[in-house]
């Protein structure tokens, strides 16, 4: 059984660089067609498997040509796919990813049939009874995300990812996770009211962690990435009695985004919120596991498509180099 199961979007990632778009309408030119496995949730176990996590991913892909790819190029990555639901008569979701020398879009086609349901949830109950860490996409329905939440053991680790769309969702979520995960265009949703500059998200990861998680790591528009954490035992670790492990004493760092400009930010959030998630499970604390995580989100961006390419090697030398380059002595 794996390790960590990833529940989330699993689909197809179309990348074209665009050489030129009519200013007057018409079909832009396109160079460097490549087609990817891709979705939120694919990407993520993907970076996963990468790190040397075993990784079940629990997802929905229509009987379709592109579904199959998907699940064979998924298979192929070293990822567990008995639970990606195959739906029939669905089509399997399809991002669009445009990228030219000056920006990068990306068009979501993401069918309701191709979404998970509290079925699928429950027919994937082998897999989520035995893993260590559930890594939730909360853009996946809220009753299907609830119905994860109330199968896990209580020693399962939970990582979200995103803002719930409802509020139902969202108590659950706060009431069972240990780590929340929200990019800067989502924190305000996730905690309800408009966010500006550092102090601010820092006041909401203090409300956040005062509902129930153990960290969290929210987006912080132009600074980086705020990750704020309680004290208490090293994460995963069930012992009531244990002391604190003094690298989750209170805390919180602002890390910057690392490297140069993006060539295209598709992908980012995914590689981010995986690598602290595999850094935690290995045993890592908040502040090491945040700074991996934002390395493996720099090394994501630095080529088009959302697809991770991670080594944790190569990761611990972007951390090395950045760390002491901002306490040179």
């Amino acid at each position: 059984m794996a390790d960590v199961v990833v529940l989330g979007q699993v689909g197809r990632e179309l990348v074209l660089r665009i050489e030129e778009i009519p200013a007057s309408g018409g079909s832009a030119s396109a160079s460097g067609r490549r087609e990817l496995l891709g979705g939120k949730g694919a990407n993520q176990a993907v970076a996963l498997a990468q790190l040397g996590v075993p990784v079940a991913l629990l997802g929905v892909v229509g009987d379709d040509g592109p579904g199959r790819q998907a699940r064979a190029q998924a298979a192929e990555d070293g990822i567990d796919v008995s639970c990606v639901v195959v739906r029939p008569g669905a089509d399997t979701a399809l991002l669009l990813d445009l990228v030219d020398d000056g920006d990068c879009r990306l068009v979501l086609h993401v069918p309701s049939e191709a979404l998970l349901t509290p079925a699928d949830v429950a027919a994937a109950a082998g897999q989520l009874s035995t893993c260590q860490v559930l890594l939730a996409q909360l853009q996946q329905p809220g009753d299907a995300v609830q119905a994860a939440l109330e199968g896990l053991p209580d020693s399962t680790v939970v990582v979200t990812d995103g803002a719930p769309a409802d509020e139902a969702t969202r108590a659950a979520v706060l009431g069972r996770a240990a780590v929340l995960r929200a990019e800067a265009p989502e924190v305000d949703r996730l905690v309800g009211r408009s966010l500006t500059g550092v102090d601010d998200v820092r006041a909401a990861a203090a409300d956040l962690l005062a509902a129930g998680p153990r960290l969290v790591a929210l987006g912080v528009e132009g600074a980086g990435d705020l990750v704020a954490w309680r004290s208490g035992p090293t994460l995963g670790v069930d012992a009531l009695d244990l002391e604190i492990d003094p690298r989750w004493a209170d805390g919180d760092v602002l890390v910057p985004h690392l490297g140069a400009r993006p060539v295209d930010p598709t992908g980012a959030g995914d590689a981010y919120v995986a690598t602290l998630a595999a850094t935690l499970l290995g045993g890592a604390g908040p502040e090491d596991a945040t700074w991996a995580a934002s390395a493996a989100a720099a090394v994501t961006v630095a080529h088009a498509g959302g697809r991770p390419e991670l080594d944790a090697e190569a990761l611990g030398e972007i951390v090395r180099r950045h760390r002491i380059a901002e306490h040179p002595g």
